[in-house]
């Protein structure tokens, strides 16, 4: 039995889980889903699962915790929306084919892990009055689709308002519209598969935003190269071309997504990858900046933290023989939500009614207490991870894998920059 089955109560997840839009993906093709408060899935690749189950000890803490596998079908409700759906695979993950839902709930009563009534940006929870309204909206076409993302293209970098209050549908509409692609692309996949297949196999993976309150996400694909040892020609020639075209052969990453939370006008920024492939070397360097700003100040509490996990990463990498880990991507996230502490002489009772929402400014008898955020540094995506302990792969490498160390080493280099010119 995998380890996530015990933490989530085996006796109701039998009865299936309904799958939301993980509102935190900010880069990637692949979808990413949220299965409940702490844990998210994505669509099972061989590679990526064999490593997650081979992963050295000391990468641990570099990467999400595997929590299992499990199974998602496709579906529809009774009014005809279409829905992603897990089910256990009853201990066996190597068995999907014989996998029995007979005893699950009728589709117009799926479990819900959560009935808890919440706003968006907290830990991720939705309402269940969204999830029907989406749900509707999932009624789409192919061409609709294709209409969608190509305005993502054009709208590289956008700038949403986060609302306090109102309807909750309305909000999620003003969030970020990668992770909704992703959802939109897989519904339909799976729509254009149904008559064939009707089961997939998702890995279950730690929700690494699941403990901040308004998550910033810099997503960067690491490495000098992107390309899989079984790339066709063609996706090898395309692939060639992006990190040339990118930042990705010049200093080894580039950037592929980013949330940022704007303290000052209450607003998240996000930046597509189509905006990073663009970026030059100073580009990518102003970019950074962007991400550690909120719009009032420099959040320089968190760059001694970061440069510390990013040097230990790169220690870890440079002991790994054999592994290359081609288009895996490296998340940094801290909280944009920052802690509030009340100033000594400041008079308890004229503090009762003090909105959350308010700034320093705002409220003078108020500080934020910058030593209490937190950094995580994490890699991710691994589905063209290679390693010769793996035994299958035609192409054996030795030793490090240079690529993705020299992007960490020039990433360290340019966050020291900013922040060594940040103090002068």
């Amino acid at each position: 039995m995998s380890p996530a089955f015990g933490a989530m109560e085996v006796e109701h997840y039998s009865k299936g889980v309904l799958l939301e839009p993980f509102v935190h993906q900010v880069g990637g093709h692949s979808c990413v889903l949220r299965f409940n408060d702490k844990t998210i899935c994505k669509p099972l690749i061989q590679r990526e699962h064999q490593f997650y189950e081979t992963l050295p000890t000391e990468m641990r803490k570099f990467t999400p915790q595997y929590e299992g596998v499990v199974s998602v079908s496709f579906e529809e409700d009774k009014d005809g929306n279409l829905c992603l759906i897990a089910y256990p695979l009853n201990g066996d993950h190597d068995n999907l084919e014989n996998l029995d839902n007979s005893d699950c709930e009728p589709k117009s009563k799926l479990l819900r892990w959560t009935n808890k009534k919440t706003t968006l940006l907290e830990n991720d929870k939705i309402s269940k009055e969204w999830v029907w309204q989406h749900r509707k909206e999932e009624k789409i076409k192919s061409h609709k689709l294709e209409e969608e993302f190509e305005w993502l293209k054009k709208s590289e970098v956008l700038y949403y308002t986060v609302e306090k209050k109102g309807n909750v549908t309305s909000q999620f509409k003003h969030h970020n519209p990668w992770s909704i692609k992703c959802h939109q692309q897989q519904l339909q996949r799976m729509k254009e598969n149904a008559k064939h297949r009707n089961q997939y196999k998702f890995i279950l993976l730690e929700n690494l935003t699941s403990r901040y309150e308004v998550p910033c996400v810099l997503d960067l694909k690491m490495g000098t190269r992107q390309h899989g040892d079984d790339a066709s020609e063609e996706k090898k020639a395309n692939q060639i071309r992006k990190c040339q075209q990118s930042t990705s052969a010049v200093i080894g990453v580039r950037v592929c997504g980013m949330q940022v939370y704007q303290a000052g006008t209450g607003q998240l920024m996000f930046m597509n990858k189509y905006h990073g492939r663009k970026l030059s070397v100073q580009g990518f360097k102003e970019a950074l900046y962007q991400f550690f700003h909120n719009g009032k100040y420099l959040r320089r509490e968190l760059f001694d933290s970061v440069i510390k996990k990013l040097t230990e990463l790169k220690s870890v990498l440079e002991k790994q023989e054999s592994y290359r880990f081609y288009s895996s991507s490296l998340l940094i996230i801290y909280d944009g939500k920052e802690t509030q502490e009340v100033a000594v002489d400041s008079d308890p009772e004229d503090l009762e009614d003090l909105s959350e929402e308010s700034s320093d400014e705002s409220a003078g008898a108020y500080a934020y207490k910058p030593t209490a955020s937190t950094v995580d540094v994490r890699m991710i995506d691994f589905a063209h991870t290679t390693c010769k302990y793996y035994g299958e792969d035609s192409v054996v490498h030795e030793g490090q894998d240079t690529g993705y160390v020299f992007g960490l080493q020039n990433l360290v280099d340019i966050i020291k920059e900013i922040r060594d010119e940040s103090s002068e």
